[in-house]
């Protein structure tokens, strides 16, 4: 059922709205392209024609080879794909992962499985923005690590990691110790904001999910270099050069190419927009309503979020009292967003529990407007008033 009234949409970090583009692309191929790519016959050989040019395209804003582009059904597989794919390559040579404390949970998860089969894992700890010292992650390196993978730009908070250095520096002290160390970024939220070129990034892996770059849901990418030790964890007939095995998804592929072309030629134009409506509403937070805390670096963060802690209430009212007003807002990570539980990445950053629960994500799209970062504004310094002058209803003692 389509929405019945209008909604001012602010969860981009959530999912994003399908372009009207990308669905123009994808419907000829969801009518005329059905083949199986891995078919022979020429019904067949015009799917993987369509497949082919579809992972061309990608290729090509990731500056790496078409042969290097695995297509996932999300970022979470690719994240899994990545991690458990290098630790079965690997685990010859060594048994240990170096990680942050405020990965996605496609990652943490990941990991915490790995350490029950046996591997090791270090969590490093991060500054009060978000950022892991690069030289706790040189100093964590041992004669055992195989792989490190550091979020590009962390999803809850907007911080984005200098990837690229911490990429050159494992890569130099692999060389130093002769040893193969693998490193992989999840950059599932730095699609249309950040530069994805890998050679410029110097990782190894690569992740993304399309329906972050208002491309299809159920789709995604994971770039593998060339001579990158990885052993496909999902088997079968052997499709994307033997490492990710099922029949290919060939119209959300198509989707998510033409999603992420659109993505990096309006790269600029988005983030500047994002970044006014982004600047708007701290500045009118901090104005408006006392004891809120800005969440993640005040500059190295993604154009398009807002995450903010207010003392004395908590996340979950604020949330459906702005989807009664008719703002579409999260408290973090949307996978976690129905747990009431505080978020481990505001944890991580040193936040009390109590302020933890008390955290509003808002993240900005191409599509929003002065005037609904005005309308919000308003909404939001009422509803955190309303919400502080309600009576606890904590029970009290006899």
């Amino acid at each position: 059922m389509a929405l019945t009234k209008e909604i001012i949409y602010m969860d981009h970090a959530g999912t994003t709205p399908l372009d009207p583009k990308v669905l123009e692309a994808m419907l000829p191929v969801l009518s005329n392209y059905f083949g199986n790519p891995s078919s022979v016959h020429t019904v067949g050989q015009e799917a993987k024609r369509v497949l082919d040019d579809a992972r061309e395209k990608v290729a090509r804003i990731l500056g790496c080879r078409m042969s290097e582009v695995v297509f996932t059904s999300g970022g979470t597989e690719a994240d899994n794909a990545a991690i458990k794919g290098v630790a079965a390559a690997l685990q010859g040579t060594g048994n240990h992962i170096v990680t942050s404390a405020i990965e996605h949970h496609a990652v943490l998860h990941t990991c915490q499985y790995l350490e029950n089969m046996g591997f090791e894992v270090t969590y490093l700890p991060v500054d009060s923005y978000g950022l892991v010292d690069p030289d706790d992650i040189a100093r964590a390196i041992t004669d055992r690590t195989i792989l490190v993978s550091i979020m590009y730009a962390n999803n809850e908070i907007g911080t984005i990691v200098p990837i690229s250095e911490i990429a050159a520096l494992v890569k130099a002290q692999a060389v130093a110790m002769e040893r193969t160390i693998v490193v992989h970024t999840d950059a599932v939220q730095a699609a249309g904001f950040l530069d994805l070129n890998l050679s410029t990034l110097g990782v190894d892996m690569l992740s993304l999910s399309s329906h972050k770059f208002y491309g299809p849901k159920g789709v995604g990418i994971l770039c593998v270099r060339r001579g990158t030790p990885f052993l496909s964890q999902q088997l079968g007939g052997g499709q994307e050069r033997e490492r990710r095995s099922g029949t290919e998804n060939i119209p959300g592929i198509v989707g998510t190419a033409i999603a992420l072309e659109i993505a990096e030629s309006e790269k600029e134009s988005t983030s500047q927009h994002c970044r006014v409506l982004r600047e708007k509403i701290i500045r009118g937070i901090g104005e408006r309503i006392p004891d809120a805390h800005l969440n993640g670096h005040p500059t190295m963060r993604l154009p398009n979020n807002v995450n903010f802690s207010f003392e004395q209430v908590e996340g979950e009212p604020v949330l459906l009292g702005l989807d009664m007003a008719g703002i579409a807002a999260s408290s973090g990570s949307a996978c976690s967003s129905g747990s009431l539980e505080p978020s481990h990445v505001l944890l991580a950053l040193g936040q009390s529990a109590d302020l933890a629960r008390g955290s509003l994500r808002l993240t900005l799209g191409k599509h929003n407007t002065v005037e609904e970062v005005e309308y919000l504004l308003s909404v939001l310094a009422d509803l955190v008033q309303r919400l502080r002058e309600m009576p606890s209803l904590t029970p009290t003692g006899n």
